[in-house]
């Protein structure tokens, strides 16, 4: 009796929060080496379909980096990356393209079996609009975001169905172009007004010696980066969250997609699990 009280208090204790962010949209970014984690994945999809269960929307943008690593390795290509991009000439792009459509659909097909409802965004259906990197000359087809198509999006949300979208942007002439999948999240987010975007990835969030930091103003940033408490691949991260919160979105997160039901966690409790980062 005691064990089933406490679930009782739980979902009490949630339900400020589920009604706070009822028709809220939420946008989730999963990728990096995150994604190779198959009890993590599983772990995020049951909470997105919780919280689209209880009248949240949540919108899913993922990456697929080591996916498409493994592929160029077997088919002999070297894989070379400026400032954290993937150089990516007219092969690479489409290896790319098809390692993150294979997984857009295996993630579609997840949600299903999870009993919730998913449909994926691929550049057939023209969402993501892309204009060449500035550096393309050096980096070949990535690309930048130039629009995101919120219309479909919307759509899909009003059927309470998960978005799931690759983020491959399509160019002039149907180009295809590699565009960072934080900086589609933090796209995709700005223009949905989303309430949150969450960050889902390898690391608690940002660490300082070692220890979480909890929240983090955004006019924090750049001192952070200069003493290197931010450095690396937590650079375009956090860059990303800054980006949609100058643009609207009221409250951005980075969070280790490996904790059991991170998203929950970081969604319906006050202290969170990640790095809160705010205006």
């Amino acid at each position: 009796m005691k064990a089933s009280i406490r679930k009782a208090d739980i979902l009490i204790e949630a339900l400020p929060y589920i009604q706070a962010f009822r028709n809220k949209v939420i946008v989730a970014k999963y990728g990096g080496s995150a994604i190779d984690d198959a009890s993590a994945m599983r772990g995020i999809l049951q909470d997105l379909v919780f919280l689209s269960s209880v009248g949240i929307r949540p919108v899913l943008v993922h990456g697929g980096g080591p996916m498409i690593t493994r592929k160029l390795a077997a088919h002999g290509r070297k894989t070379h990356f400026i400032d954290g991009m993937r150089v990516t000439d007219r092969g690479t792009i489409r290896v790319v393209n098809e390692e993150l459509e294979k997984l857009n659909r295996r993630l579609v097909a997840q949600v299903a079996a999870l009993n919730g409802r998913a449909d994926g965004i691929i550049p057939s259906r023209q969402v993501i609009v892309a204009s060449p990197h500035p550096q393309s000359a050096e980096l070949g087809f990535v690309g930048l975001v130039q629009a995101v198509r919120a219309a479909p999006l919307r759509r899909i949300l009003m059927r309470h169905a998960i978005p799931v979208i690759s983020p491959v942007g399509v160019g002039a002439g149907g180009q295809l172009y590699n565009i960072n999948a934080d900086e589609v999240a933090s796209a995709v987010a700005v223009r949905l007004r989303a309430e949150k975007l969450v960050l889902l990835t390898n690391v608690r969030g940002i660490l300082r010696r070692g220890e979480l930091i909890s929240t983090v103003a955004a006019k924090r940033v750049p001192k952070l980066i200069g003493q290197e408490v931010i450095q690396s691949g937590m650079i375009p991260k956090v860059k990303a969250c800054v980006n949609a919160l100058r643009r609207g979105v009221k409250k951005t997160h980075i969070i280790d997609a490996s904790i059991p039901h991170a998203m929950l966690l970081e969604i319906f409790t006050k202290r969170g699990i990640g790095t809160e980062i705010i205006h």
